[in-house]
């Protein structure tokens, strides 16, 4: 017994050195690391409803603390968890997972908890993608308890009961138009970076039950040749309106999609299906052609929830994630992972403290994929096997965020690194926004330090030093590389970076040896 305790403690021990090689050996510059915040039945915020704002606020800056240390750089956070909101709207009312009851806002009339969100997101260096559940119109079949100002209670005709739940009827032009003012409506009025929908859009079958929309099928369906292609045209026309209705009101807002992670299984689609034996598809039971929306560039990024483990016989993470890098269109690729299985199912990969390591080894060895999405937050913070210390250590160095496909803005010009001083025998850093930029100044920085004297490679993420906060509008910046070692010569550059995300080139750079009693500046 003692001898398998130890071997144990070895294989840990060789588990946790050998991720940290692998972690810091790969450093991309560009990578998304994202995080699912789920509100409904308040899975992972608020812990329960609370209208005082000074608890929301709490709470939230705790979860940034929380991702920031863990090396992430997004979050998706659920703003509409069922017909309602987390923020003020005129088109829906408060939701309960927020304030405790559908419709009470919270207690101090001036707080908007999204704009709060936002802000500080932004502040920690993150993005923010807004999470729309579009179809769910409740979680229960409690009615009685809905708001006045409720879809339910106002337009009861556009409804459909199925299983436990009611659904906004896809079929219906009127409906899809008002989901499309519903995200309009957060476009515009907030600092969002994307819109983001998960894999919800006609609902998960039920056994024995059919979707309640035959009538609609013969009232409105001539033109197709059976009820599942009617289907998917519903969910396309959505796809597109809310793309054009983003694009119109700030074109580099994101727009991005987190299918059920099979698309088709080969057995129903010989040419394009992957080697799974999904009981579920995207395409035939959840109506949804997201190889069609990439291919067509209503969206930006497609996100599948690969919630397998490698090996799985049904469904390999392995597998899908090459079948998904191979028709991802143009589109960025982010891999949602499974972290609320970690030590938390009968599958024994699962309890394996590595698997999510080797994860988040194929993302990076596959030329395609750009990053990842973890779902949820829960789980990163009660951190099962260690698993936010295993992100920890992959993401210890800073990233930038992929760029947009087809939004990418035109880059700022190099900003003007005016010197590299002394303070405390380490380099300070003074620079400014380039003067043709200072009526717009770029939306962030960064700070490359390269060993030597002289320039070395700017795709190597191991050479950037720093990403400063975002929205510094400022005319004149610092920072202090408290972290140079004695008796070194480091080269330093700064460039500018924009909305969505396009690099400036570089300022000339300064270089510097760090002597026993000050930073001396080279020529």
């Amino acid at each position: 017994m003692r001898t398998c305790i130890l071997l144990a403690i070895a294989a840990l021990c060789y588990f946790s050195a050998t991720t940290s090689v692998q972690a810091q050996a790969v450093a991309p510059k560009r990578e998304f690391r994202g995080v699912w915040v789920a509100t409904v039945a308040n899975i992972d915020y608020p812990k329960a409803p609370d209208n005082r704002p000074v608890a929301l606020k709490e709470q939230w800056l705790q979860l940034l603390e929380t991702y920031k240390a863990a090396g992430l750089n997004a979050v998706i956070v659920q703003v509409r968890p069922a017909g309602d909101a987390i923020y003020p709207s005129d088109l829906v009312p408060w939701s309960k997972f927020l304030t405790g009851r559908q419709g009470l806002p919270p207690a101090d009339e001036n707080f908007d908890p999204l704009a709060f969100m936002i802000e500080e997101t932004h502040r920690n260096g993150m993005e923010f993608h807004a999470w729309f559940n579009p179809y769910r119109c409740t979680m229960d079949l409690d009615t009685l308890s809905l708001s006045s100002t409720h879809m339910f209670n106002k337009q009861r005709d556009w409804m459909l009961r199925y299983g436990t739940r009611f659904y906004f009827n896809p079929a219906l032009p009127e409906v899809r138009e008002h989901l499309a003012q519903v995200v309009g409506e957060v476009v515009e009025k907030y600092d969002i970076d994307a819109v983001h929908f998960d894999d919800y859009f006609y609902p998960y079958k039920v056994q024995g039950e059919e979707f309640p929309d035959s009538l609609d099928f013969e009232q409105r369906g001539k033109a197709f040749a059976n009820i599942d292609d009617w289907r998917r045209s519903n969910v396309d026309a959505l796809i597109q309106m809310v793309s054009e209705k983003i694009r119109d009101a700030k074109p580099y807002v994101q727009f991005g999609i987190s299918p059920f992670g099979v698309w088709r299984n080969r057995d129903r689609d010989p040419v394009m299906g992957s080697d799974s034996r999904a009981g579920v598809t995207c395409y035939d039971d959840l109506y949804a052609d997201v190889l069609k929306w990439s291919r067509l560039g209503w969206i930006d990024y497609v996100a599948p929830q690969l919630y397998w483990h490698i090996g799985f016989p049904v469904a390999d993470h392995y597998k899908l994630l090459n079948w998904w890098s191979q028709h991802a269109y143009g589109r960025q690729l982010y891999i949602g992972h499974a972290v609320y299985k970690v030590a938390n199912n009968l599958e024994a990969a699962w309890h394996d403290p590595a698997e999510m390591a080797r994860q988040i080894d194929l993302n990076r060895r596959n030329i395609a994929a750009a990053g990842s999405i973890y779902f949820s937050s829960k789980p990163l913070i009660n951190n099962p096997l260690g698993v936010r210390d295993t992100l920890a250590q992959y993401y210890a160095r800073p990233s930038l965020l992929p760029t947009p496909t087809e939004r990418a803005q035109r880059p700022f010009q190099a900003p003007n690194l005016r010197q590299v001083k002394s303070r405390e025998i380490k380099p300070l850093l003074r620079w400014r926004p380039n003067r043709l930029d200072r009526k717009a100044p770029p939306l962030y920085y960064v700070i490359y330090r390269f060993d030597g004297d002289g320039l070395g490679d700017f795709e190597n993420g191991r050479n950037m030093l720093t990403v400063t906060q975002r929205g510094l509008n400022k005319r004149r910046f610092n920072f202090h590389d408290t972290s140079a070692a004695p008796d070194g010569t480091y080269t330093y550059t700064v460039t500018a970076l924009n909305r969505t995300h396009v690099e400036s080139k570089a300022a000339p750079s300064r270089s510097v040896y760090i002597g026993r009693d000050r930073v001396y500046r080279k020529k």
